[in-house]
């Protein structure tokens, strides 16, 4: 008999104890009476895991934008983002406040965010 056989035939063989119990087993009934289950009770919120997961990409997204954007682009993807805890600002305003055109902006733009995007991607 195997190893993974003989856990099997163990559990099997032990009687069920008055403190285990199944977590689709009913183990109240809410305010309708409908049963409530250990897996009811227990269940994951996936907010929490989506919260982390942007927060993971957010903290490498600044470490991105670091290590690979020169120093004006980081400038203007700040700015047009609102990356700083500003809010954003459009490329006509970006133009305004770096005294550039907003056709230059523009052009900036798409090739930092292309730049991030291969970072991303790899």
């Amino acid at each position: 008999m195997t190893g993974a056989n003989e856990v099997l035939m163990y559990f099997r063989s032990s009687r069920k104890s008055a403190q285990d119990i199944s977590i689709n087993e009913p183990i109240d009934t809410d305010k309708d009476g409908n049963a409530l289950t250990l897996m009811d009770i227990m269940a994951v919120d996936d907010d929490i895991l989506d919260s982390l997961d942007c927060k993971i990409k957010s903290e490498q997204l600044r470490r991105y934008i670091s290590d690979v954007l020169s120093p004006r682009e980081q400038r203007i993807i700040r700015l047009r983002y609102g990356l700083n805890g500003d809010e954003p600002l459009t490329q006509r305003e970006v133009a305004q406040r770096l005294g550039i055109s907003r056709s230059y902006v523009s052009r900036i733009e798409k090739k930092a965010l292309s730049a991030l995007y291969r970072k991303f991607c790899k």
